[in-house]
This record gives C-alpha cells, structure tokens and sequence, in this order.
C-alpha cells in the first residue's frame, strides 16, 4: 500500500511557529515519526510540503494512479482552498484531513473547511499523533 502524506503552507516551520499550539516536534522530526510508523505497518509513504496552492494541486492530480492514499494537513490552505477541494475530488483518492490542534476551539475562520467534504474522516487536535491514526485509517479501511 502507498500513501503520500501532504502538509501545507508553515508546515514545515514546526517547532517554531506558535509551539503552544503546535507543539515543539519539528518537521524533520514528523516526517521521521510517520516514515518509521508506515514502515512498521508495511506501508510506503511518501512525504510532500509545500507553501504553494498550485504545487499542492499538482502533486494530487499525479497521486492518482499511484497512491492508494492520502493524508493531508492544508494548513490554512483549509479554510480557502476550493482548488484543493475540487483536486481531491478528481482523483477519488481516499483522503484523510489531518489537523495537529483542535480547529473548533480556534478561531472563527478556522472553523471552515472546503477539503472536508471530499475526504472521507478528519482527525484533528491528536497533535501530530493525528497523522499516525490517519495512516491507520487509512491502511485499516482499504486493506
């Protein structure tokens, strides 16, 4: 089975941006925890982050074919993106929308999601654990 897991824009300023409410665990050290968590269920993972809407786009329309599933933290591309909504229903991959803090207790805008309605669970406010139960949704619902 082969997931890509997908992190948009400040992702990869883990560890960094507001470690309140992210948490201290860098991106280097995410990507270690979901690699070693995928090996051990034997799942290959793919990783991808990028600040780029477009480049986000892209990488989703060439999973299809490919990747047997999807994880994806849009960062604040969630509560914007129809691109990414409209990319994810392209392709029919199962897709899983990850958040690392609870965004029903956050802000009013952070409140809407366009993604979700294409993805089929969201897990959100595990922290980073949060993609880990993704995977496993993931390998559990399509094996």
């Amino acid at each position: 089975m082969k997931l890509l897991v997908l992190n948009g824009p400040n992702l990869n300023m883990l560890g960094l941006r507001e470690p309140s409410v992210y948490g201290v665990e860098t991106y280097a050290d995410l990507c270690d925890k979901i690699r070693a968590h995928a090996k051990a269920r034997g799942a290959e993972v793919e990783l991808y982050q990028s600040n780029h809407e477009g480049d986000l786009v892209d990488r989703i329309q060439a999973a299809y074919g490919d990747a047997d599933g999807i994880v994806i933290n849009p960062g604040a591309y969630t509560h914007t993106s129809i691109a990414l909504l409209d990319a994810v229903k392209a392709v029919s991959i199962p897709t899983v929308e990850v958040h690392i803090s609870d965004v029903t207790k956050r802000e009013a805008f952070r409140q809407v999601s366009y993604i979700r309605q294409a993805c089929v669970k969201t897990v959100m406010g595990h922290g980073t654990d949060g993609y880990l139960e993704a995977i496993d949704f993931l390998i559990e619902t399509l094996a």
